[in-house]
């Protein structure tokens, strides 16, 4: 069971780590100076933070966790909210430390639905091993 919850957090974190949109400090701050704008101003104005920070932010987490709730209509239990926790802080742990991102990047939304396709299929195979 434990390598099989291993390598569902394994599959969650890769397919996570390919929806991330992520800029390097530098292209950030270069596309400020563009838009006639400090970077200060902008990081202001577009949430920004390190994305290593947005992930493993407890703002991020929680909304994940109301999000799978919502789609599932149903408290999430406390394995699902290990789940959505320990995914964000491998996420989190991953990143370069001169990634930026927003916290309005869809992560929860894509997370969330991940972890509801997840469960849908796992409810599909034992209802066939059932039968």
């Amino acid at each position: 069971m434990a390598a099989a919850n291993s390598l569902v957090h394994d599959e969650l974190l890769a397919l996570l780590a390919s929806l991330l949109c992520t800029r390097p400090l530098h292209l950030f701050a270069q596309e400020s100076r563009l838009d006639g704008e400090s970077l200060k101003d902008a990081v202001e104005r577009y949430e920004v933070d390190y994305a290593w920070h947005v992930l493993a932010s407890d703002r991020l987490r929680d909304e994940t966790v109301a999000r799978l709730e919502a789609k599932l209509g149903q408290p999430a239990t406390d394995a699902q909210k290990t789940c959505v926790a320990d995914v964000l802080k491998a996420a989190a742990a991953g990143q370069s430390p001169d990634l930026l991102m927003s916290f309005d990047n869809d992560v929860a939304e894509q997370l969330a639905a991940m972890l509801c396709a997840r469960r849908r299929h796992s409810a599909t195979v034992e209802a066939e091993a059932v039968s």
